[in-house]
């Protein structure tokens, strides 16, 4: 099955807003994605582990992607694909086409993360993209799964016509540049982590996944494009700048504390769903610093 859809640039992986009885905002949704349409954004990731997948309803995972994809202004759309058996991954791509996302992102299933061998994972990944009538990106992310797919195993896998690409969350450069090594030219590499952006884009990735474009999207996309244009020393400095920032909206405190960043930086926040809880008051505080000392949100000076 070829595919026509290439990814190159920033995505941000956009948290689900809920409103204080823990439904779905959809309007605060809808505001942030018209925001985000004015800062160079590639497109967007719904349903990615920032947007709390595992905790939304079938149903309101559809309306998730389909009010993305209606707002997303022509951007490419990505659809979180978070199940754990083969079967019900290429029901969530459908779900996700019919829904207007232009590819989906497919999780290792991790339940039974003993029994994931590469072999395992290469035979999982190759039928969801025989039947998906998306094309698929493979989703790296062992601190959530405890599961590591192999830059052997992702290129062979680079030679299914409709897996395009890769979002490797993992923070392993080695592992990166293997897969970029091993992968041709059609095969994006996507790094989930703003903390090695620079790094992976200067050895061959060709744009990322990241949580901190969440918050910082045009500081994020200026790194970016600093590198394409061969700007080395002012992407070191964006990067330099940027790095404690995404450290502390993921490694450090998670969805809570990207979700707290964001109601700083002027989006839709709000709290996490059950059992995810809302950072301390001392932890906003933190967030709030190191946000300052970026440099880049002069109104919390």
């Amino acid at each position: 099955m070829a595919t026509s859809v290439m990814l190159k640039g920033i995505f941000p992986p956009l948290p689900t807003p809920f409103t204080v009885r823990g439904d779905v905002d959809f309007d605060g949704l809808s505001e942030d994605l018209e925001k985000y349409n004015e800062t160079g954004l590639a497109g967007y990731v719904a349903l990615g582990s920032n947007g709390e997948a595992v905790h939304l309803s079938i149903d309101e995972r559809t309306r998730v992607i389909s009010t993305i994809s209606r707002l997303a202004a022509g951007r490419t759309v990505v659809a979180g694909v978070n199940e754990l058996s083969t079967g019900a991954a290429i029901e969530a791509s459908h779900r996700a086409a019919d829904a207007g996302a232009h590819a989906a992102l497919v999780i290792t299933p991790y339940f039974y993360k003993g029994s994931m061998s590469q072999d395992i994972l290469s035979r999982h990944f190759n039928e969801v993209a025989d039947h998906s009538p998306l094309p698929v990106l493979l989703y790296n992310v062992p601190q959530n799964t405890g599961v590591i797919i192999e830059p052997s195993t992702i290129g062979a896998l680079s030679r299914h016509q409709n897996i395009i690409g890769i979002k490797d969350s993992s923070g392993n450069m080695g592992a990166i540049s293997d897969t970029i090594r091993l992968t041709s030219d059609r095969f994006s590499v996507l790094t989930g982590n703003g903390g090695i952006l620079y790094p992976s884009l200067a050895t061959g990735a060709v744009g990322a996944v990241l949580a901190l474009a969440c918050v910082a999207p045009r500081p994020t996309v200026e790194l970016f494009e600093a590198v394409r244009q061969g700007e080395h020393e002012k992407a070191r400095q964006l990067q330099h700048r940027l790095a404690p920032l995404s450290h502390i909206i993921t490694a450090g405190l998670g969805v809570s504390g990207l979700k707290a960043a964001l109601e700083f930086a002027g989006f839709t926040g709000g709290a996490p769903r059950a059992p995810l809880r809302q950072v301390s008051e001392a932890d906003r505080e933190r967030i709030k610093a190191v946000m300052r000392d970026t440099g880049f949100f002069p109104g919390l000076e």
